[in-house]
């Protein structure tokens, strides 16, 4: 190994023994040693997502998350796939509103081909132009795949008016329009943009030792050059609208509808009620919306709420799927629930069962290798610092039925509540009065 200089000083979690180490070009390396696992999963992490793309290249992070697949300097895609399965890899990647992520799982005796495969992938992209070309063919058919979808196209519909005119509302995926137009130079320019050490988290968690981890990827990334400040402008939260959009497609057998209203960002303090709130609404088949509506009324197969948070601002929606004749009274007791919420204080036998729910999917969701590094990456975009299980536990446990009752209070103002009904309508009219709760 040739010598490229590491830094000394790394920081250290002594709860979860997690280490942190900045490399001399600005790339922030993350680990977490878990000795019981025989797994490694590693991930470059992009600070920027789509919601971080100007209108005209609406989907070009998707886009440039696929393109890298398609081709480096040194492999081309066969190879890539050859090569992963040859160590028994998992090779995968996404695109979020907020991140791009690339990843790879696997032995702890694979970790160096492992992150050479992901660093060639990561640095050293072609994007040719008959891939281009072939990629915007691929993409354009996953846009039509995913309008076909009802249920993506009410939450995408929803989410465009409820953000309207700015990107956190925009599709993922892009347009048929936006994806049609990249070009070879806008890759090459939005590529290098956002692949920057400042822009960038590198982080690892398994069978793994943090010095050698880390003087591995400074040899991988030692051609990635240092970058200072921020490589683009974050915009400010935006505006949320509180539309009633009733969108009719004669074709579908069913009435889809989403219904929300703005939500916390992912760091607000009141994060823990939020998630406690929304799981006693909606997460599960205890809650309340899926005992009311599906289990006593048989009004619904698919009921369920959920909650997005993003940096800066956030979203408590509703999706349920119904009949058009059902449709307002789905509504109707939906709004219900959320004036229940409002006006009385929950249970404290109900608010346990969400507690002790929560409380199990924090526990059970770090138990593997790549959640773990996942959940590295995430606390240190969005938090600056490391959590250990038991502080959230005892935050998830300091919330008591007034604070949710608050922050019902809060949320569920019939001025703020948004809703998108897609399907065969007929004559459905739903009014502004009908959100009251």
């Amino acid at each position: 190994m040739s010598a490229i200089p590491i830094p000394t000083a790394a920081s250290e979690s002594p709860t979860r023994n997690i280490r942190r180490t900045v490399l001399p070009n600005g790339l922030l390396v993350l680990t977490e040693r878990m000795p019981q696992v025989r797994s490694v999963s590693m991930g470059v992490w992009l600070a920027s997502g789509s919601r971080d793309e100007p209108l005209e290249l609406n989907g070009i992070s998707h886009f440039v998350e696929h393109m890298v697949f398609k081709g480096t300097t040194t492999r081309n895609a066969q190879q890539f796939a050859r090569e992963v399965d040859s160590i028994g890899g998992n090779l995968d990647a996404f695109t979020g509103k907020e991140n791009i992520c690339f990843n790879i799982k696997v032995l702890d005796d694979n970790i160096a081909p492992a992150l050479d495969l992901i660093s060639d992938l990561v640095l050293h992209p072609t994007f040719t132009p008959e891939d281009i070309a072939r990629e915007q063919g691929v993409i354009l058919e996953e846009i039509k795949m995913d309008e076909d979808s009802p249920d993506y196209l009410v939450h995408e519909t929803f989410t465009q008016n409820f953000w309207k005119g700015d990107a956190l509302g925009r599709p993922t995926l892009g347009t048929v329009k936006s994806v049609s137009g990249f070009t070879q130079p806008a890759v090459f320019d939005f590529y290098a943009s956002r692949f920057t050490p400042c822009n960038m988290v590198f982080s690892a968690a398994g069978h793994l030792d943090h010095d050698d981890f880390v003087a591995q990827v400074a040899e991988a990334f030692s051609g990635l050059g240092a970058s200072s400040g921020s490589p683009f402008a974050k915009h400010p939260a935006p505006a949320t609208f509180a539309n009633i959009t009733l969108k009719r497609k004669k074709s579908l057998e069913q009435v889809q509808l989403c219904l929300g209203v703005p939500a916390p960002p992912v760091d607000s303090p009141t994060r823990y009620a939020m998630y406690l709130l929304n799981s006693m609404l909606g997460s599960g088949m205890s809650s309340r919306l899926f005992q009311t509506i599906r289990e006593d009324r048989g009004l619904a197969y698919s009921i369920y709420s959920e909650a997005s948070p993003f940096r800066d601002t956030g979203a408590l929606s509703i999706y349920a799927g119904t009949s058009a004749d059902k449709t307002l009274e789905v509504i109707q007791l939906t709004i219900g629930e959320l004036r229940r919420l409002k006006e009385d204080t929950v249970h404290e036998a109900e608010l346990k069962r969400a507690k002790d729910q929560l409380k199990s999917n924090i526990v059970l969701g770090l138990e593997s290798s790549s959640s773990r590094m996942s959940n590295l990456a995430r606390q240190e975009m969005y938090f600056g610092r490391f959590f250990a299980v038991d502080e959230i536990i005892a935050e998830v446990e300091a919330v008591n039925a007034v604070d949710v009752q608050m922050l019902a209070r809060q949320l569920f103002r019939p001025e703020a509540i948004a809703l998108t009904v897609l399907g065969n309508l007929g004559n459905l009219d739903v009014t502004r009065e009908a959100l009251a709760c």
